[in-house]
């Protein structure tokens, strides 16, 4: 099975603005913003609650602290969030009226928690109506280590990052494109 594919900052806009126009846009875009711009699992992006993105004066964190039960390999892992990505969160909190408790942060159709699996197949399905071919829920977390490899931050940066335990795993997310190879060349003096 080919790896998903990794997007552009183009293709990326046009994801995003599929999204604008179908219902619960403002969950789904936080949703993929989440694996794109902190590099989350599917399944850790299910698993969260508002207490676990806000402080106790009700701002936004600026990481997310995941115990075991929300990670794949049970091993917990703090997710680091930019300034970019926090704004997305306050304005989403703001529309949905959420409170600092232990409520999902993303809730289905019937107000209940995303499963890992439901929140893949509704990723899919973002993707397929943006026309994004060969993406899948786990193009957001190919697009963030290789968006950062990109920008010269070191394999053992980005392992962390992504909650990987070898670096190995983190390479082969790395999709290596003519863009990165003609930037490399550059260097050369």
């Amino acid at each position: 099975m080919p790896q998903a594919k990794t997007l552009t900052p183009k293709e990326l806009r046009r994801v995003l603005d599929s999204i604008a126009s179908n219902p619960h846009s403002a969950r789904n875009r936080l949703m993929l913003l989440m694996t794109h711009w902190a590099g989350m699992r599917v399944g850790e992006v299910a698993a969260i609650t508002v207490g676990d993105v806000l402080n106790t004066d009700g701002s936004v964190k600026h990481e997310i602290r995941l115990d075991a039960a929300q990670t794949k390999g049970k091993h917990a892992r703090v997710v680091f969030m930019n300034d970019r990505l926090r704004k997305e969160i306050s304005t989403y909190l703001k529309q949905i009226g959420a409170k600092n408790d232990g409520l999902p942060l993303f809730r289905t159709q019937k107000r209940s928690a995303f499963s890992a699996n439901t929140l893949c197949q509704t990723m899919n399905g973002i993707y397929r109506r943006a026309g994004i071919e060969g993406a899948t829920s786990h193009s957001g977390r190919r697009s963030f280590v290789t968006t950062l490899a990109s920008k010269g931050i070191g394999v053992r940066v980005l392992a962390s990052l992504a909650g990987h335990r070898s670096i190995a795993t983190t390479q082969a997310y790395i999709d290596v494109n003519d863009e990165m190879k003609r930037a490399a060349v550059e260097l050369i003096a």
